[in-house]
């Protein structure tokens, strides 16, 4: 399989970056001509992201461009975070990008504008993995394209034809409490928690026994944002940290409860945890030997989709996700960006992540 990637940056979002990318990935694939090309674009692009579409296949001499605007991207070499840049993996022999089909059993590289992005279409068959091209906000102005054209759908799925591979999701969060039961729960409201060990008790006094005693906004050195809730449907679910990470949006001391971002459900499991660059590094340490192992060959290339709020925010100005998976594999190219919400299954149901790291890793197919 010939694969290469690229990766530009400037002054202006002009085409020129789209090509100069696209040409050092061809270059590093031994490529004249691509059958497909993965290009992300800075975010300043996305108003008129067309012409450096038309230039990215030009240059690959292929109307295969599949892609997006993020407010970040990378490659195994090199991440971009601010100004004007273009990034490109272009894929050769017998691999291409294509629409998907449908089918049950297909992974789908799933890319999506945030005021696009609904669970109707997650459900469709097949096994999601990607990423949600938007900014902290969620608000700004971001573009999906396919077939060298922007989508009038703001998403599309797609498949990696000629490729075989392995997705997985890290998450960045160290557990500060036993797994505990959903008792009682009002939408978005936690109230009453239980577990095997100790009595009934309120969300908010779990939550700051879990602090130490400290409500969560005196809590010195531990704001809001890094404090998570982990979610399962089953205790050995948890025990795994096979769970989705719930953002807390307060706590009500005099209401006793803690309110989530995501509808709590009775009979669910939880436990409280806190982002950790260890925690993080340890967790994709794990998944990336799992997924190696679960490979029949070398991977010869990857996708990451990573949080605006992980990557060099996370790690004081270096990506440390990126500089881990590149202890396993140094010349493997990789492509991906930075953005709202990572996409990936979990346990047959595809889910929307919150700072996580979603990785694929392909090879050819057999």
């Amino acid at each position: 399989m010939k694969v290469g990637t690229g990766l530009t940056r400037g002054r202006q979002p002009l085409p020129g970056l789209a090509v100069q990318a696209v040409r050092q990935a061809m270059d590093q694939a031994g490529l004249d001509i691509a059958n497909s090309v993965l290009l992300f674009l800075s975010e300043n692009f996305a108003q008129n992201p067309q012409p450096a579409l038309r230039a990215a296949a030009k240059a690959a001499s292929t109307t295969q461009v599949s892609g997006c605007s993020a407010p970040g991207i990378f490659t195994q070499d090199e991440w971009v975070l601010d100004g004007s840049a273009a990034a490109a993996l272009v894929l050769g022999d017998d691999a291409a990008i294509s629409l998907a089909r449908g089918r049950k059993d297909e992974i789908l590289l799933t890319l999506a504008a945030p005021n696009a992005f609904n669970s109707s279409w997650m459900m469709s068959p097949g096994i999601c993995f990607g990423g949600v091209a938007g900014d902290a906000t969620g608000q700004g102005r971001f573009s999906v394209w396919n077939n060298g054209k922007a989508s009038s759908a703001g998403h599309c799925q797609l498949i990696l034809e000629g490729a075989a591979g392995v997705v997985d999701v890290a998450h960045a969060v160290k557990p500060m409490s036993v797994p505990q039961r959903i008792e009682q729960a009002s939408r978005h409201d936690l109230l009453v928690l239980s577990s095997q060990s100790g009595p009934r008790q309120s969300a908010w006094s779990s939550l700051t026994s879990a602090l130490g005693g400290q409500d969560i906004d005196d809590h010195a050195g531990m704001p809001c944002r890094r404090v998570m809730l982990m979610l399962a449907e089953h205790e050995a679910e948890l025990l795994r940290r096979e769970c989705q990470l719930i953002p807390i949006v307060g706590a009500d001391a005099v209401a006793q409860s803690v309110t989530l971002t995501k509808k709590a459900v009775p009979g669910n499991w939880c436990a409280w945890g806190v982002l950790d660059r260890d925690a993080a590094q340890q967790h994709l340490d794990a998944k990336i030997v799992s997924m190696g192992a679960r490979l029949r060959d070398e991977p010869a290339f990857g996708l990451m989709f990573s949080c605006l709020a992980r990557g060099p925010h996370f790690y004081d100005g270096v990506d440390q996700d990126i500089a881990l998976l590149k202890r396993y594999y140094p010349s493997m190219p990789v492509i991906g960006f930075y953005g709202n919400g990572e996409i990936a299954p979990l346990n047959g149901r595809n889910v929307l992540w919150q700072n996580s790291v979603v990785l694929g890793l392909f090879t050819a197919e057999s």
